[in-house]
């Protein structure tokens, strides 16, 4: 059921989190307890199922509304791979589970979401190994679903990124990667997020103390441009379609865009939009603003196209 809340109202409640959750004063377990109070509890679509389980040894939500049957009732054999986000250090599978239950109704897919490892605790190369690991698993198993897209927000468009491009040139007999989604995607550790001080001032969920915060716990300085760390330096060229989704209002949105741009030059088939107004990782809230429902649409739109290639 969607219930439509005035934009105002939702920036104000995301200002919150800000102050409250993603607050770089606070211990790395206060904000990953005070995120999963807010997004655990939502209620998903009826007749969604939430499976937990392991892909080579990490855990994973395996998520499905109803059957994972297109539009002509047929089996598509789809599944999306989402990576959460968090900067790296925050974030679980409850942060994109609504998400996941609803494009999994519109897309007739089945949505995985890994719970990687997280820093301080494990740095880099950890949250890489798990996204490597669980990838490998799910074109491993394609056999029965056979065709794979991978995705991820925030810090988990990083991953996915990341993982796209480790698998760019390589064939597998059991599956393949036929899509790339990156919902306001974190994809440049090096950038001065100071450098542009009315995006600072608009986006309402990030700081630039609280993204420092994050890639200090989780990489040196000096491994902050490695491709797998920040993707956005890596050659592009071979990755499959990309969806690229941000807000205007978007801290991270100057990485969506040059993004855009890079791929789009390496013969990359690239679709990129922005919502005016609209703040950090707004796409994980449909059925509550338009501008998510009309994300959530397109994203769904996205897997339909590139599994039909």
């Amino acid at each position: 059921m969607s219930v439509r809340v005035p934009p105002a109202l939702v920036r104000l409640g995301a200002r919150q989190v800000s102050r409250h959750v993603l607050n770089p004063r606070l211990p790395w377990e206060v904000q990953r307890r005070r995120l999963d109070k807010i997004m655990g509890p939502w209620p998903l679509p009826r007749g969604t199922s939430v499976t937990k389980t392991a892909w080579n040894g990490v855990p994973v939500e395996v998520v499905m509304a109803g059957q994972t049957a297109g539009p002509d009732g047929g089996d598509r054999g789809v599944t999306v791979v989402h990576f959460h986000g968090g900067g790296y250090c925050v974030g679980s599978p409850a942060e994109a589970r609504d998400w996941a239950a609803r494009l999994s109704v519109r897309a007739g897919c089945r949505v995985v979401l890994p719970e990687y490892r997280l820093a301080p605790e494990h740095p880099y190369p950890g949250a890489v190994e798990d996204a490597r690991a669980v990838m490998s698993h799910v074109l491993e198993e394609a056999a029965a679903f056979g065709i794979v897209v991978v995705s991820g927000d925030s810090a988990g468009g990083g991953l996915a990124l990341g993982a796209a491009l480790a698998l760019t040139g390589t064939t597998d007999g059991a599956g393949r990667l036929a899509g790339c989604m990156l919902l306001s995607p974190w994809l440049d550790l090096t950038a001065d997020r100071r450098a542009v001080p009315d995006l600072v001032r608009r986006d309402v969920v990030l700081s630039p103390a609280w993204l420092e915060a994050c890639a200090q716990a989780y990489v040196p300085v000096a491994d902050r441009a490695q491709p797998m760390v920040s993707p956005l330096r890596a050659d592009l060229g071979g990755l499959p379609p990309l969806l690229i989704q941000c807000g205007t209002d978007d801290l991270l949105a100057p990485d969506a865009e040059h993004l855009a741009v890079r791929a789009a030059a390496a013969d990359v088939e690239v679709t990129y939009s922005r919502w005016p107004g609209m703040w950090h990782d707004f796409v994980l809230q449909p059925d509550i603003t338009v501008a998510a429902d009309s994300a959530l649409a397109q994203a769904a739109w996205f897997v339909g196209h590139v599994c039909a290639k």
